[in-house]
């Protein structure tokens, strides 16, 4: 099986670079280091390494108090970080800095993860969350690199299409040290594909800590906006959900209301522009770092690594990806910040976390734009009930913290 999913590899090798010219339209890093996805380094490797694989934005994120703890436990070891995509990548340098070694992994053809393994010669491999190479794990199976897949979770959709090909998914998962799954269904799930080693140890990015220079930040941003006016935040919203916000936004009855709109992908900023444009909104963007106006009605957040900023700069957070049939993103770091937070019908890539955010009194799961609207309002007109969502926020995120000590422990360097 592994033969023919190669040999499919190869015969797909004109669309991979296409593929990567077609994004590059849109996000022109995708240009760069073009000869990294096929394992074609200029860094030094330099001393013993850790190499962990966190493939964009919210991945790099969520390792932030793995490699942390790895730096603390391994401080004679430096980290390699990999990645997929170029805001991965940024991501990873406002991080780590020069903390870490930064590039791309390289794309799943043997001769790539051969030159790959070959130039860093890893002590020990992460990765983070859902990536599994046949390849890549085969090759670091013979070359005795112990190969850990942690923070994984496998939504049905993943495992439906995992079990089309039985036998390449029990070989790979096999193929793993060990495996640190998010939750008890992710952990069931893996296990029916084959895997063997499987423990469940919780999110890690439970353990993520708001910095507290981002947070002044927001704060600042707050008292620009003006202490009493109400902020609603759309963090990480994907395409289609901005024109289903503003719809919701035109059903709200709240005085002196200011959005902030966070698009997930960098490269759609000046799309929601033009949507603002097109709806005569008016609005500012935040690189433009100049005064909010009391007649802007929305703010574009149109940074980078500043998210923790926008929380600490709201009174209500929306988190998108979960209007459409997209599966949602994190909302943990909302919950981190202390904001109340509202989730639309589609969390499956976060099913475990937002059920548990819901029971815990931390979160409200709306059905469509009339629900968001309609429980936006309520909490931005009652702010005591808004307190108390952002408090049980936090305590559901205290309750949750350790999954990172208990991912140490599996990990043998």
């Amino acid at each position: 099986m592994r033969f023919l999913y190669t040999l499919l590899l190869y015969l797909l090798l004109p669309y991979v670079l296409l593929r990567l010219l077609w994004r590059a339209r849109r996000q022109r890093g995708y240009l760069e280091h073009v000869g990294e996805r096929f394992g074609r380094y200029a860094q030094e490797a330099g001393g013993p390494l850790i190499w962990v694989h966190a493939v964009s934005v919210g991945e790099t994120r969520a390792a932030e108090p793995l490699i942390q703890a790895l730096r603390a436990r391994h401080p004679r070891h430096r980290i390699l970080l990999t990645h997929m995509t170029p805001t991965g990548r940024a991501t990873g340098e406002a991080l780590f800095a020069e903390n870490a070694t930064r590039c791309y992994l390289p794309y799943d053809y043997p001769g790539a993860v051969a030159r790959f393994l070959g130039h860093f010669r890893p002590r020990v491999g992460i990765l983070m969350e859902t990536e599994v190479w046949p390849n890549l794990i085969h090759a670091c199976r013979a070359r005795g690199v112990p190969l850990y897949l942690v923070n994984a979770r496998l939504s049905e959709k993943s495992f439906a299409g995992y079990r089309r090909f039985p036998r390449l998914a029990r070989d790979s998962l096999a193929g793993f040290a060990a495996i640190a799954a998010q939750g008890e269904d992710d952990g069931r799930r893996l296990a029916a594909l084959g895997a063997a080693r499987v423990r469940v140890t919780g999110s890690i990015k439970f353990d993520v800590n708001p910095p507290p220079a981002q947070l002044e930040l927001g704060r600042a941003w707050r008292r620009g906006f003006g202490e009493s006016r109400p902020v609603l935040l759309a963090a990480s919203t994907r395409e289609g959900e901005e024109s289903l916000l503003l719809d919701a936004l035109a059903r709200m009855e709240v005085p002196a209301l200011l959005t902030l709109i966070v698009p997930r992908h960098p490269q759609r900023f000046d799309e929601v522009q033009h949507l603002l444009e097109g709806r005569g909104v008016r609005f500012q963007r935040r690189s433009a770092n100049a005064a909010v106006g009391g007649d802007t009605r929305v703010v574009l957040g149109d940074s980078m690594g500043e998210m923790f900023a926008y929380y600490a700069a709201c009174d209500v957070a929306f988190i998108g990806g979960s209007l459409l049939p997209l599966g949602g993103q994190n909302l943990i770091e909302a919950c981190a910040a202390g904001k109340p937070v509202l989730i639309g019908p589609s969390t499956y890539n976060f099913a475990d976390a937002a059920e548990l955010a819901i029971q815990a009194g931390a979160a409200v799961q709306v059905r469509d734009t009339i629900g968001l609207a309609r429980e936006a309002e309520r909490l931005l007109r009652d702010p005591p009930a808004a307190q108390r969502m952002g408090a049980a926020g936090l305590a559901f995120c205290a309750m949750h913290r350790g999954a990172t000590d208990r991912v140490l422990e599996l990990i043998q360097l």
